[in-house]
């Protein structure tokens, strides 16, 4: 049998502080849907589903009040969806928080905090006892599309490696292959750069942290 898996629709926008939050759940009877996980059952349908306090409503303000859009992802201009994933226990406990795909600049490790802080869930019920329901929620991050001035990111705490081409750049080199400026929406993702090559001109030990900006192919 195919699994129901639960959707907050939490389309959570950062920028604007607006938040619309609805539960998709298939209503028609069907026998529960169990998967196991570690030896302990983690429902993906049952018959009362876990309700956070003051319903979905009251979830998704805690989001979007509580939701921090990270540094270096607003400098940038990151936008995306973080679908984060996690099990209501039977305690009313939010476990096994994990996000399911990536948007960089520290926009996933965010969603999963953001969740893994929020207050004990009713728990979800199944044969008149509390058990483990599968949950995953979308978290968007939004900003308008801007100017991005090369100069500024130099001026940071933080140090950027460019990926052009698949081809690795510093910040001058990029200039000259991109101009003065780009545009937000011009990046594909910004992760963490670690310089496993220990390539000496990204060594940026004055900084922060270095982060690999990844620019989408003309």
């Amino acid at each position: 049998m195919k699994p129901y898996y639960f959707l907050l629709a939490a389309l959570l926008i950062v920028q604007a502080s607006y938040a619309h939050t609805g539960l998709n759940a298939d209503t028609t009877v069907k026998p529960p849907v169990v998967k196991q996980q570690k030896g302990n059952d983690v429902y993906t349908s049952v018959e009362v589903i876990p309700e956070y306090p003051g319903g979905i409503q009251a979830f998704g303000k805690y989001i979007t009040n509580n939701l921090k859009y990270p540094y270096v992802a607003r400098l940038l201009g990151i936008n995306g969806r973080v679908v984060v994933s996690f099990v209501v226990d039977q305690d009313g406990k939010l476990i096994n928080v994990t996000p399911l795909n990536c948007i960089g600049a520290g926009c996933e490790a965010e969603a999963v905090k953001v969740v893994q802080e929020s207050k004990p869930w009713k728990p979800g019920i199944q044969d008149g006892k509390p058990v483990r329901v599968q949950f995953s929620v979308p978290i968007s991050f939004y900003m308008d599309n801007f100017k991005i001035p090369l100069k500024q990111l130099e001026a940071t705490d933080y140090g950027f490696v460019f990926d052009i081409k698949g081809t690795l750049y510093t910040i001058t080199e990029a200039e000259y292959l991109i101009g003065s400026y780009f545009m937000s929406d011009q990046v594909q993702i910004v992760e963490p750069y670690y310089n496993s090559d220990n390539n000496e001109k990204f060594k940026m030990p004055e900084k922060r942290g270095v982060y690999l900006v990844k620019m989408k192919s003309r």
